[in-house]
Parts: structure tokens; sequence; C-alpha cells
């Protein structure tokens, strides 16, 4: 493939966790350069700073104010891996400031925040892409290899899930400065949805040719983080431990009796299970799960009028295809047949990123199109579908579960949109004639 550029100047905004992993990762990437970061908290700052000479042997403009980064005038790139709250103003400020936007996964506060976001990128003509790394994980991507190659007919029914233990994460936010805890304390909503959404949506081709209609969640009531407080209150999450050590040494009162978290009440419900009908006639039911002592699971789940398949029982079906008819067959030798060569190609950098390699493949691909000048895989109309569940899924829930209309942030283009961009990363389809 003909790069227009060769190397990106790009700016990290967000220094948290999460932001810290993905820059150490993104500082090994030779055709990458990091300019500039930004955060509000110094001593993430500072450990910015010093990571960066590490790595680099140079110093790097580091800033509490990230517009300072967007006024140096020559980024290719930022990414955005701030709180939720943030993630949308940093993108449509870096939008603005003429560059390419990477943005973290997580759900919107307003429909306004996701009509902001597509507003900002039509205006600018500078594209923003959702790092959903999920899109990019062997399942999600053998799954559209067999999709369009007819495996499963005609598309009905898609599930999936964010289910496993966060109360850690979650129950120490305010000890550890994480967004999550306010979210969690004072709202009601499919909190994280787009890991499971972000694949199915592709399958679906949701945006192109079809598009989610309406919307319907329920909560359970909200007893998981009460239960924490009160009977279990030693961290076992190994990230959140360490972050403890390291940052926050002494400030979890693990053994203190008056701890003031103790009975107070959460908002958000223990399992939230919301329902999106597409314009198509499909249904997709996604299932978030985080406040209650558990295994992780995700419930993914295809299924069309020729095949089923199921990731929590490892198993597929496929009438006509399958060796026993009404009876599951192990479905790991058909994500061996149909892998994506995307995924084959990586094999060797799937130890460099997080997520089992997921992350380091995602940002490549927003690489990739910063690097040829071109739409990204995931664009602007995906990420504010994707982010816009959390605010529909709220509406619904404080109305008792009452449908909402889903926003059609395409404006009509996804009946006739213009072609996928062709490459290695794209979503839509197996472009074989970019692989070796």
């Amino acid at each position: 493939m003909t790069f227009v550029k060769e190397k990106l100047r790009v700016a990290i905004v967000g220094l948290g966790h999460r932001g810290t992993g993905m820059m150490q990762m993104i500082l090994g990437m030779p055709d990458v350069e990091v300019v500039g970061i930004s955060d509000l908290i110094e001593h993430r700052l500072e450990r910015g700073k010093r990571i960066v000479k590490e790595k680099t042997g140079k110093d790097v403009q580091a800033t509490a104010d990230y517009q300072e980064l967007l006024k140096t005038g020559d980024l290719d790139a930022v990414f955005v891996f701030t709180s939720w709250q943030m993630h949308t103003r940093v993108a449509c400020d870096a939008m603005r400031a003429g560059v390419y936007v990477a943005t973290e996964v997580g759900g919107a506060s307003s429909l306004e925040e996701c009509w902001n976001l597509v507003r900002a990128s039509e205006e600018t003509g500078m594209p923003c892409m959702m790092l959903e790394n999920v899109n990019y994980g062997q399942h999600a991507l053998a799954l559209i290899n067999m999709v369009r190659q007819g495996l499963f007919g005609e598309l009905i029914h898609c599930a999936a899930g964010y289910q496993h233990d966060l109360r850690d994460e979650i129950g120490l936010g305010r000890e550890i400065e994480h967004y999550r805890f306010d979210h969690f304390r004072l709202r009601n909503a499919e909190l994280y949805p787009t890991h499971g959404l972000g694949p199915m949506a592709k399958i679906l081709d949701i945006n192109r040719g079809n598009r989610f209609l309406t919307l319907t969640s329920t909560a359970t009531k909200a007893c998981g983080m009460e239960s924490y407080y009160a009977n279990s209150r030693k961290a076992t999450n190994s990230w959140v431990v360490e972050t403890l050590e390291r940052d926050y040494k002494g400030v979890w009162p693990e053994k203190q009796e008056n701890y003031d978290m103790i009975g107070q009440r959460f908002a958000q419900g223990d399992v939230v299970t919301t329902v999106i009908k597409c314009a198509g006639g499909q249904t997709i039911t996604l299932y978030h799960d985080c406040t209650l002592a558990r295994p992780r699971l995700s419930n993914n789940r295809v299924q069309g009028t020729k095949g089923i398949w199921s990731d929590d029982a490892k198993s597929i079906y496929f009438d006509g295809i399958s060796p026993d008819p009404h009876k599951w067959e192990e479905a790991a030798p058909y994500f061996e047949k149909y892998n994506h060569p995307l995924w084959l190609e990586h094999q060797k950098d799937l130890d460099q990123g997080g997520h089992g390699g997921i992350d380091f493949i995602v940002v490549r691909a927003f690489v990739d199109a910063v690097k040829r000048q071109v739409q990204t895989p995931i664009d602007v109309y995906d990420t504010a579908s994707w982010m816009a569940v959390t605010a529909l899924s709220e509406q619904s829930i404080a109305m008792g579960g009452h449908p909402v209309a889903f926003p059609d942030f395409t404006s009509g283009l996804w009946v006739n949109r213009e072609p996928v961009v062709p490459g290695k990363y794209a979503l839509d389809y197996v472009h074989t004639e970019y692989f070796e």
C-alpha cells in the first residue's frame, strides 16, 4: 500500500492506567512519534514524561491543558484516553484542529455528545475512530469471514455482553481516581456497550444498508456494591492492587470500620439487559453485569437461518454442514479454517499489546488509515451509534423499559453509503488482495 505519510506525529491525551499502557505500546511503533502528552493529574503527567524519555531518549511536550498540544499545528493524530465524560470534547476539539482522532471506548452521557462528534467530523472532514479492540479479535474477524461466505444464511439475532467482576475497580474508583466510580454511583444504564456491540454492528452492516431503529433496557436492583463494601474490602484485581501500591499507598482503609461508603447505595443496576431492533429486522441483546461476584463471560451469539455460534458454549452448528443434526460441534476448527488473514499476519505482534494483542491491531488499523489519509475502518457514525446506546438505555430504564427511538446519525446516508475504503484492516469483508 502507498502511504502519504511515512511517520506520524501524535499526541496522547489521558494518562490513567489505560492511557499509559496504550502509550507504552505506541512508543514501540517505529512509524509513530509521540510528541505531546496531557493529563490533569500531575503525577500521571510526570510518569508519562519519564516513560517517553526512557523509551525514546527525548523530552516530550507535557501539559495539563490538551489545547496547548492542538495549537502546535504539527500533529497528524490525537489519541484520547481520558474519562468517558471528556472523550467527545477532546475529540471534537482535535478534529477542528485538523487532525485524525482515535478515541477509547465508553458510552455517552447524552445524545448531544454523539451529534457533536458527527457534526465536527462532517464539518472538518476529519475521521474519528473508536478504538474498539474487540472488533479485531480472532473470533470477530473470523465471523466476518464466515458470515460473508454465507455459512449463517440470513442473519436473525446476535447477542453479546460485558460481564465480569469489576467491584475492585469501581469500589476503589474514588481512591485511585478512576472515572467508573461516579458513573456506577449516579447512573443506571448500559454503561459499557461497545465491546459486545462493535463486532455485531459490523456483522449486521449497521450504518451501511442497515441501522439501529429502537432500544429497550431493563435493570435489576443494585445490591452488588453495597454488599462489596460491607463484606469484602480487600482488593484482588491485580492492576488495582498495583495502582494502589504505586500511586496511592495508604489511602485504602481496608480495616476501617467506619469507612464512609459502607451502607451507601449505587444507582447502577447489577444486571442490565438491552435489546436493539434493527431496520433489517434483526435484534441484538446486550448484557452488562459488573458488580456481582462472577467469572468473566460474554454471552456472544450469532444466529441465522442456516446456523448458530455460541461463544460461551464454544460451540457451533450449521444446517447441512454439521455432521449430526440438532447437535452442537466444536467451534474451534471453524475459526481455524476461516481465520482472517489479518489475524494470521499479526501473529508475531500479539505479545506487543494488551488483551491478547488486539490493542496492537486496532491501533495499527488507525495508524494505517492516517498514513494513507483515508477514512478509518470504524468511522464517526459507528462511533456515535455505539456510544449512544448508553444514553438511550438510561432513558429507557428510567421509563420502566419503554422503547426509545435510535437516532440516525448518518441522516439517511445508511441507505446508500459510499464504498468502504478497502484494505487489510477493513471490517466489512475480507479484502484478500491486500494480503500476500
